[in-house]
């Protein structure tokens, strides 16, 4: 492999940084999507985000080639290799949400939950959306202080996720038994715990994400874990 021209170099780790953000953008209309689907049992957006994990995916191996070639061709040391690494890293949590964004997608299409009255949803995903977009935000400006404030805010999500759960937990048990049908509530009750986990999870890949933003900026691995 003949290494390229360093002003060439330069300008790809432009492009590449340019990339991500595009396919972080598209994460999160995904994930916006979904929890639109999920609030309004739109079964139709529910399949557009099933069907928009292909382009996310094709996203994430051209993306995630491009990286390995860059360290294969010009071997970038120092803030250059930290670069490249941590976006590679970063990609790999935009895929992973993205397949996050599915999940929640297809509970969408199975049905609106009647279980737990107390649970608000839409506002879990609102802080989990919100999370993201802002990490999303730190990586493209290379904020530092904005990284360490989404790890820091990462409390937050995770208290609402342990509240909804149990509010899951104490609802079914305080429930008379004649109430539902076991069948239909044993499948709601899955459901709904498996989306609170999800978009906890959503909050957690954003924090890596600023987590490696921070490291690929400041060298600073504090965050990472």
């Amino acid at each position: 492999m003949i290494p390229v021209p360093r002003e060439e170099f330069r300008e790809s780790l432009k492009e590449l940084r340019v990339d991500v953000e595009s396919m972080a953008r598209n994460v999160l209309g995904q994930l916006l999507r979904a929890l639109d689907a999920l609030e309004t049992d739109d079964d139709e957006a529910a399949r557009a985000v099933i069907d928009g994990d292909v382009r996310i995916n094709q996203q994430y191996l051209a993306l995630e080639s491009d990286c390995i070639d860059l360290i294969a061709l010009q071997q970038p040391v120092a803030s250059d290799l930290r670069f490249v690494a941590a976006s590679f890293k970063i990609l790999t949590d935009l895929e992973r949400i993205g397949d996050l964004a599915t999940n929640l997608a297809r509970y969408a299409l199975a049905g609106s939950s009647e279980v737990v009255s107390e649970v608000r949803i839409r506002k879990i995903g609102e802080t989990a959306y919100s999370q993201l977009r802002d990490a999303v935000n730190a990586y493209v400006d290379a904020d530092s202080e904005a990284c360490r404030a989404i790890a820091d805010r990462d409390d937050e999500l995770d208290a609402s996720c342990q509240n909804a759960s149990e509010a899951v937990v104490r609802e079914v048990i305080g429930s008379e038994s004649d109430r539902w049908d076991v069948e239909r509530l044993l499948d709601d009750v899955s459901r709904l715990l498996l989306t609170i986990r999800d978009l906890e999870r959503v909050g957690d890949h954003a924090v890596n994400i600023a987590a490696r933003t921070l490291y690929m900026d400041d060298g600073d691995a504090s965050l990472i874990y």
